[in-house]
């Protein structure tokens, strides 16, 4: 499966930027899919931030899928891979 990787920061109230990718199937453009996903995986982490947009979200690159990230995507439509101050 041909995945697409959105690279994306986020600043936390607290001053630090998280940054992670968020992974979607290759033919997902919408880029209010992705920062609904964003925001999903926020909230999930329990993070407040006030938004996640082309600002802090862009499409970075499509990679070949691993299987676990399969397996996220037929459960949740997603995958998270976490980069930096990701709690």
């Amino acid at each position: 499966m041909k995945v697409a990787v959105w690279d994306t920061y986020v600043q936390r109230t607290d001053g630090k930027k998280m940054h992670f990718d968020i992974i979607v199937p290759e033919n997902v453009k919408d880029s209010n899919v992705i920062f609904h996903y964003g925001h999903e995986y926020l909230k999930y982490k329990d993070v407040k931030s006030k938004k996640v947009t082309t600002k802090e979200c862009e499409f970075c690159h499509i990679e070949n899928a691993t299987q676990e990230v399969i397996s996220d995507i037929e459960s949740k439509g997603y995958h998270i891979v976490e980069m930096e101050n990701c709690i």
